[in-house]
C-alpha cells in the first residue's frame, strides 16, 4: 500500500483526469456505476476535462482525489460534491441539510483489493469534514440496486442505507439506493 500516494488533482494533470475517466467508462461496471457512457465522455473536448480538472484541484465546493502508483500512473479516484441546503440534486430533489456527495468511484481492475479505495474515502472524508463552511452534517453516495459489490462495500466502510430510492436518472425503470455516512460526534 505505501507505494500508492492518494492526492488532490492538480489543475494542469486534466489529461490524465481525462484517461481516468474515460478508464472508468470502459469498466464493465460502468453502466450501473456511472450516470455518463464512454462515448459521452470521449465526446468532450479538451476545455471541459481542462475545466473539470480545475474545479476538482481548487473548487471550493469539489474536490477530486487520485491514487497514484510509483510509475506516475493514476489507478483509482473519488470525488466529493458539496451540497448545500435548500438546493435541488442531480435526481430533482430538494438537499434538506448540508452535505457532501461522493461520486465517481473507481479503481483500475489490477489495483482493487489492497485498499485503495477505502484510502481514497479516507481522504474524501477527511477532506469534507475538514470544512469550515458550511459544516456537512453528512456524507451520501447513491448506488444502482444491482451494483451489489459496491453497495457491500459501501457498508463495510461505514455507509449505512438511507431508505431513499431514486429512479436512475438515465433509466427510469432502475433504481439507485442512497447510502450516508453521518458526522462523527
Amino acid at each position: 500500500m505505501n507505494a500508492y500516494v492518494i492526492r488532490p488533482i492538480r489543475a494542469e494533470e486534466w489529461d490524465k483526469v481525462k484517461e481516468l475517466r474515460l478508464a472508468a467508462l470502459r469498466d464493465p461496471a460502468a453502466p450501473v456505476a456511472f450516470l455518463e457512457t464512454l462515448e459521452q465522455g470521449e465526446g468532450k473536448s479538451d476545455e471541459f476535462w481542462q475545466e473539470r480538472a480545475a474545479g476538482g484541484a481548487s473548487g471550493r465546493y469539489i474536490r477530486q482525489f487520485i491514487a497514484e502508483g510509483p510509475d506516475g500512473e493514476w489507478v483509482g479516484t473519488v470525488s466529493m460534491i458539496v451540497e448545500g441546503a435548500g438546493t435541488t440534486d442531480l435526481f430533482d430533489g430538494e438537499i434538506e441539510q448540508d452535505q457532501a456527495h461522493l461520486v465517481g468511484v473507481f479503481v483500475r481492475p489490477a489495483q482493487r483489493g489492497i485498499g485503495l479505495t477505502e484510502e481514497l474515502f479516507g481522504a474524501a472524508l477527511e477532506w469534507a469534514w475538514g470544512l469550515e463552511e458550511p459544516v456537512l452534517a453528512r456524507v451520501r453516495l447513491f448506488v444502482h440496486e444491482e451494483n451489489a459489490r459496491a453497495g457491500a462495500f459501501y457498508r463495510r466502510f461505514g455507509f449505512v442505507p438511507s431508505g431513499k430510492v431514486v429512479p436512475m436518472p438515465t433509466d427510469p425503470s432502475a433504481k439507485e439506493l442512497e447510502y450516508v455516512f453521518p458526522r462523527p460526534a
